[in-house]
């Protein structure tokens, strides 16, 4: 095999969340495949070739990402925010698995990038300071009753949830039916962040208590990332600024606790 191919994170929008060993991904590619948006994001130049697609065709790209690295080109898949995350990196392996035994020969390298959950979070303070999981919304690629299952049990746990494709316009209700959910576990004022478009020129960051989220939950859309407090974040406010949004490393209620073995 002479092809390669490399799934590539462009983090959430700004080139200065490129990692250099992405960028140098990209510089070194024949070929781009990806959603149209984040091939976009990649600038034009001579002996490079862009392979745009529509965003709910994910494996079927993967595969056209394999067949190119198969007859000896270098390709980039490239992803929004991380590609491990609820993108193109598992799509690429679902499509290596079920595809063309010669397929498993290529070498395949993953990328990194700055997911959503860590560009808002790194906005507001430290809401992930603590233990927290990341959940998907979306029920297009499994049940809702999943999702709830997994919703009510991370909430059971006292997790900080991060929350991707909250909402979109074929299913406009889910956002506000979780927050419904993390009310039954969560008190009214528990910290919550609305997250859009991080790192994008038209990026707008909301601080807001679950009471005042479950009220402004038909607000958020696909380009939203919601975190969720845990029992223990907490605010810091500031005179004329946004409060920090922190958790702290410790379970106990002491805001200058230690953690384990780590300060």
């Amino acid at each position: 095999m002479t092809g390669s191919l490399t799934i590539v994170g462009l983090g959430p929008g700004t080139p200065d969340w490129i990692t250099p060993a992405a960028q140098a991904a990209l510089d070194a590619a024949t070929d781009i495949v990806g959603y149209g948006p984040y091939v976009d994001r990649v600038p034009d130049r001579t002996g490079l070739t862009k392979h745009a697609s529509d965003n709910r065709v994910e494996v079927e790209r993967a595969a056209h990402a394999l067949r190119l690295a198969a007859g000896g080109r270098k390709v980039a898949v490239v992803s929004g925010g991380d590609p491990g995350v609820f993108a193109m990196a598992a799509a690429v392996f679902e499509a290596l698995e079920a595809g063309e035994p010669g397929w498993r020969a290529i070498q395949i390298t993953v990328e990194p990038g700055i997911t959503a959950m860590l560009a808002a979070a790194a906005r507001a303070g430290a809401p992930l300071g603590g233990d927290f999981c990341a959940i998907s919304l979306s029920d297009n690629l499994k049940p809702w009753e999943v999702v709830t299952a997994r919703l009510a049990a991370a909430l059971a746990a006292d997790f900080v949830i991060c929350l991707y494709n909250p909402i979109s316009k074929a299913r406009p209700w889910q956002l506000g039916r979780t927050l419904e959910l993390a009310s039954q576990h969560r008190e009214a004022n528990t910290p919550m962040l609305f997250a859009r478009a991080i790192g994008r020129p038209d990026e707008n960051l909301r601080i807001l208590t679950l009471a005042e989220a479950v009220a402004a939950a038909s607000s958020a859309d696909m380009a939203t990332l919601v975190i969720i407090g845990a029992s223990s974040t907490r605010l810091i406010a500031r005179e004329g600024a946004a409060p920090y949004v922190y958790t702290p490393r410790s379970v106990t209620k002491s805001p200058c606790a230690t953690s384990q073995g780590r300060t």
